[in-house]
């Protein structure tokens, strides 16, 4: 948790929790602030947690791995390469 000064009487909050979203698909939030009372804007941004597993990339680079056998001076190529541009 952070505060920021801003334009409004003061400064504004910044949180970040995590919590559960209920069986009934909806997010209850209790959250203490040191706002004055009376009304506020707030921004929400949902992102699901997901475990390291989950984020590990599901595609097969099998098919396009594999190791390069090259004969000759790959440098001189190179630049033969690049005088043609």
């Amino acid at each position: 948790m952070g505060a920021i000064w801003g334009s409004n009487r003061g400064y504004m909050e910044v949180l970040q929790l995590t919590t559960t979203v209920d069986a009934s698909e909806h997010l209850h939030l209790e959250i203490p602030t040191q706002l004055l009372p009376g009304k506020v804007n707030i921004v929400i941004l949902l992102s699901p947690v997901t475990s390291d597993s989950t984020k590990k990339s599901n595609y097969d680079f099998s098919n396009i791995a594999g190791k390069l056998v090259w004969q000759g001076d790959a440098l001189a190529i190179q630049k033969v390469l690049r005088d043609e541009w």
